[in-house]
């Protein structure tokens, strides 16, 4: 009997000490407070009309009628994190909690862009999925995820934890894991509470969502990294949902070769480009053109196209993007022929100050023929910039990193006439192709690619 009562007591002096510890892991984490619950103090507003204010501990956002997203932003940037808050809304009106997210003056004007922690009382039920606002659209979409759906309680307080470390972000509606998100697109960013346009809705004027206990972890962060069991999703060299939904696909796999070849040959190179963690590189090999293992190009043909490619430079490299390349077209040195989204270090490459129109050289510029806007968003050297080219019925845009850097209209009289001032004059009809392969240089330089989709455009016209 004396020794059950021993083991007794030393069970229950070891479940104090299991609770005391837990007790002191839970005191020790590094919270700090991003509203003091009397003040907006460390926050501003960017976006729409909609208004805030603080009563009884807690933010109160509340709907106007034809003003667009409306974000409370921190004045601080976060880069990785864990972020807990808890929210109530009217489940008329959808929301939202910015993460990692800017406001560019080049980027749409200033429009507030990043990932979103959905907030979402409709009968979908996405709430803490991740959508990227003014951007990509829906990167990790509830659908698949029942359990994390039902754990959003309508008319009541709902708890989101949100952890952002490095590539990876994941969330938990009400302890249940809900998203799992692989994705590297934005390191850093403001934290922002929205409150959604409601365009002419009467019915949802005024209606509100509310926050408190906002607060985040910023020091150690792995430490306190909780484990989830939400399915990971990985949009390096996969097609996000919208993507799927709007008819884009894939043009490299991010492991194989398949569906391309070398611009002069029938099969993919065997030296000059490399294949390695789901990156494409083609290896320097002492900066001339086509001189190692030559361009590469599509199997397939394209027509009306829209083109997102994903490059990253190394220091003095020059490449680029061609579109409505002929490979029969130029059998000798050099390069195969097409017209060229140019890839270059503009500060240590001689080639940004070459050219018979100035500055039609220089990154993301319609190569030899039109400048790109001298004030485009050029991620530095090492970091992975985004390419994208839309055709149209002979209308062809350049964008860079989400801004428009230029545009033209191929067989136009003043595109033919910057030809015939250009290298290009000797090549009858350049550019004008109903159809032709993309192509990606070898300019003897190491420059690295990922993230290569389309999306061909049915070209009826309109």
């Amino acid at each position: 009997m004396k020794q059950l009562k021993m083991t007794a007591f030393f069970s229950f002096i070891a479940l104090l000490l299991f609770t005391n510890c837990n007790n002191t892991k839970k005191e020790s984490e590094p919270w700090v407070y991003l509203f003091d619950g009397k003040t907006l103090d460390g926050w501003h507003i960017k976006g729409g009309k909609a208004t805030y204010e603080v009563k009884d501990n807690t933010i109160i956002g509340t709907s106007t009628l034809n003003t667009p997203n409306t974000f409370l932003c921190s004045n601080e940037m976060y880069g990785d994190f864990i972020l807990e808050l808890e929210y109530k809304v009217d489940p008329k009106l959808n929301s939202g909690i910015q993460i990692r997210s800017n406001s560019l003056p080049s980027y749409n004007n200033g429009r507030v862009h990043g990932y979103q922690i959905e907030i979402d009382p409709s009968e979908r039920a996405w709430s803490c999925g991740i959508y990227d606002e003014a951007r990509r659209g829906w990167l990790y979409p509830l659908s698949n995820n029942p359990t994390a759906q039902k754990a959003f309680k309508q008319n009541d307080w709902n708890k989101y934890r949100i952890e952002a470390i490095g590539d990876t972000i994941k969330t938990w509606i009400n302890g249940t894991p809900a998203s799992y998100l692989i994705d590297d697109k934005t390191a850093s960013g403001f934290i922002g509470l929205q409150v959604h346009g409601i365009g002419n809705n009467e019915e949802k004027n005024g209606t509100q969502v509310m926050w408190k206990n906002v607060k985040i972890i910023t020091d150690q962060v792995e430490k306190y990294s909780t484990p989830s069991t939400a399915p990971p999703i990985t949009t390096k060299n996969n097609l996000t949902a919208d993507e799927e939904k709007n008819g884009w696909k894939l043009l490299w796999d991010g492991k194989t070769t398949n569906g391309w070849r070398g611009a002069r040959l029938d099969t993919f190179p065997e030296k000059g480009w490399k294949i390695e963690n789901g990156v494409l590189a083609v290896l320097a090999s002492g900066g001339a053109e086509s001189n190692a293992g030559g361009d590469i190009v599509t199997n397939e043909l394209f027509g009306d196209f829209e083109l997102k490619v994903d490059f990253k430079l190394t220091e003095g490299a020059n490449s680029g993007i061609k579109y409505y390349v002929d490979t029969e077209l130029n059998k000798g040195p050099g390069s195969s022929i097409g017209l060229e989204f140019q890839i270059l270090d503009d500060a240590k490459h001689p080639d940004a100050k070459l050219g018979n129109h100035e500055g039609s050289r220089t990154v993301a510029s319609l190569y030899d023929l039109i400048q790109a806007d001298p004030t485009k968003p050029v991620n530095p050297i090492g970091a992975w910039n985004t390419a994208r080219i839309i055709s149209k019925n002979n209308h062809v845009e350049h964008w860079l990193n989400g801004v428009k850097v230029l545009e033209y209209e191929r067989k136009s009289e003043a595109y033919r006439k910057l030809v015939k001032e250009s290298k290009y004059a000797k090549w009858p009809n350049f550019g004008e192709a109903e159809k032709g392969q993309i192509l990606l240089q070898d300019h003897g330089d190491l420059v690295f690619f990922r993230n290569i989709k389309i999306r061909p455009i049915n070209n009826d016209k309109k």
